[in-house]
């Protein structure tokens, strides 16, 4: 599958009308399912390729500051969550993580304490798969989609924290004394 393939049905699950991440999962596995299973199962594999090149520390870190805390878990769900709003939001949050506080709902998550997480976002091929099939996607060996432990700085140390990610830092840790 081409990227620009993958996209597209991303595209289509959100064009002309805005809708929450469940929505554009919902959408998108719809569009899928109308597909071969073949078809379905070479998303799931660029779904993966998504996963690991926004797997990075400093995104982790980002989304660790806006969600109060993100556990691996946690990060697949906010990876979830920014594929559900695009290509450009994820290239720009992997180009540069800190730009996240540009993004309004984050700057208001500041105040409201929302969290940004879409875990059906990376189910979407799955559930395609059954829809189109009746049957569960086969089992496949995935790569590794986040960084190892041993490659993640300390997400609890501000002074660090603000050097990788001011604007963010700005928004989401206390001003220093």
């Amino acid at each position: 599958m081409r990227t620009d393939d993958f996209w597209a049905v991303i595209g289509r699950a959100t064009a002309d009308r805005p809708a929450s991440p469940a929505e554009v999962a919902k959408r998108a596995a719809a569009d899928l399912a109308t597909r071969d299973p073949e078809e379905i199962v070479a998303w799931g594999r660029h779904l993966d390729k998504v996963m690991v090149a926004s797997g990075t520390a400093d995104l982790w870190a980002a989304a660790y500051l806006i969600n109060g805390g993100c556990d691996d878990e946690g990060f697949d769900s906010f990876r979830g969550w920014l594929i559900a709003h695009g290509r450009d939001a994820v290239a720009r949050s992997v180009k540069t993580p800190d730009s996240l506080a540009m993004v309004q709902v984050i700057k208001n998550a500041a105040d409201t304490g929302a969290v940004f997480e879409a875990e059906e976002v990376l189910h979407i091929a799955a559930d395609a798969y059954t829809q189109a099939t009746g049957q569960e996607m086969p089992a496949e060996d995935r790569p590794a989609t986040r960084p190892d432990a041993g490659d993640l700085w300390d997400f609890d140390n501000e002074e660090e924290m603000q050097r990788r990610l001011p604007k963010l830092s700005a928004l989401f840790l206390a001003p220093p004394d």
